[in-house]
């Protein structure tokens, strides 16, 4: 016969209870004066792919990794310097669009995949797009 396992967990006490209204003003206070708790980097290398590297405000490197040309998406996305929302408005897609194709569960097709070819070759053409 098998043993089931209770539905509840254990919940475990903390040794100093968190003042978690304490942590959210701290936390709106930073956005406001431009603190930041994790920073993502994009470089341009020679051969068209782009290095990411996401650093820690400690400084400490949470990811390095290459992201190859032939992702457009991504590529596009990392020569402009624009966050995911503000990109996906630029270009009329969804944030979650967006989402998608950069971590590769869907692909852009028609308009959208040329418009990403043309963004990533040429990160300026933006600067057309937003007037």
């Amino acid at each position: 016969m098998k043993k089931t396992v209770s539905a509840r967990k254990r919940v475990t006490r903390r040794a100093t209870p968190r003042d978690l209204n304490a942590e959210l003003l701290k936390s709106i206070a930073d956005v406001k004066a431009g603190r930041w708790a994790r920073k993502t980097e994009f470089t341009r290398r020679a051969d068209g792919s782009w290095r990411r590297r996401i650093v820690l405000s400690d400084g400490t490197v949470e990811k390095d990794e290459i992201v190859p040309a032939a992702d457009w998406a991504l590529a596009a996305r990392a020569g402009t310097g624009l966050s995911q929302a503000q990109f996906a408005k630029l270009i009329g897609v969804s944030l979650r669009t967006l989402q998608e194709w950069e971590q590769g569960r869907k692909r852009p097709s028609g308009p959208a995949a040329a418009l990403l070819r043309i963004v990533a070759r040429d990160p300026e053409v933006v600067g057309a797009l937003s007037r």
